[in-house]
């Protein structure tokens, strides 16, 4: 058997399909891997209190959240990397003139600076998390702040970009949401620090991802692996290319990395 690898795995689109379920050849995939004596791990844009009946059940104890700015190796938090506290406060006070809500996220909870909003409702109802973001405009105040949600219609963001990418980087998983992650934040620096903390050969590095807060660690890891279901465009920054997630490609892609 070779030298123990490590594998990340993207949630949405890569391990649950549209439905947010885990179809069952991944199960068994990564079953398989672990079994193989690989570490299996998460690298998401959720927040881990979005997905921990997932790594319970996948039995998955690394991950790196919020694209990259909540990591944890073996249960152990090793590394944060916070929203500046002052240009939050600025730009939700540029949101509230727009009419475009912020969901606040840290590592336990979430909570928005308005009761109610369509945009809001339409874009979390698309996680099937099965709640909504409870309503405290002030969540943000004297606490770490690891990302927020800003809910902008496609083609509202100009303002946004053009005032706050000093702090913040925006990207779009939603026609009315974008994450706002810190400007130096990215799955591909959360996957730096595990890897420093394993001090394990970039060489024995895996990722599956789909979306566009991918891109960076489907371009920094060596054996990256875009699924099927991802657009052209994304899959251009991986190595390789697998089938979609309910086409078995997970499985596929491990089978082809001769992990299983």
């Amino acid at each position: 058997m070779s030298s123990q690898k490590i594998i990340f795995f993207d949630i949405d689109g890569t391990l649950y399909n549209d439905e947010k379920v885990v179809p069952a050849s991944t199960k068994e995939a990564v079953k398989a891997a672990q079994d193989a004596g690989h570490i299996a791990a998460i690298a998401t844009g959720r927040s881990p209190f979005m997905y921990e009946d997932l790594r319970a059940e996948l039995g998955i104890s690394t991950f790196v959240s919020m694209n990259g700015n909540y990591v944890v190796f073996e249960d152990e938090l090793i590394h944060t990397n916070p929203l500046d506290a002052k240009r939050l406060e600025d730009i939700t006070e540029v949101a509230m003139k727009n009419d475009h809500p912020i969901v606040y996220l840290d590592d336990e909870n979430m909570h928005s600076n308005v009761p109610e909003h369509d945009y809001m409702t339409e874009g979390i109802a698309s996680l099937k998390l099965g709640y909504m973001p409870g309503h405290d405009p002030e969540y943000h105040i004297g606490r770490s702040i690891y990302q927020s949600l800003l809910f902008c219609p496609k083609g509202e963001e100009g303002v946004y970009q053009e005032y706050f990418t000093d702090a913040f980087q925006f990207i779009r998983w939603h026609t009315y949401s974008m994450d706002v992650s810190p400007k130096n934040g990215s799955k591909a620096e959360g996957i730096k620090k595990i890897v420093e903390k394993m001090d394990v050969d970039i060489k024995d590095v895996y990722a599956f991802g789909d979306g566009a807060n991918d891109v960076e660690m489907l371009e920094y890891v060596p054996n990256s692996f875009a699924m099927g279901n991802a657009r052209e465009e994304i899959k251009a920054h991986a190595k390789h290319v697998t089938s979609s997630v309910d086409s078995d490609g997970i499985m596929n892609g491990l089978q082809k990395a001769d992990l299983i």
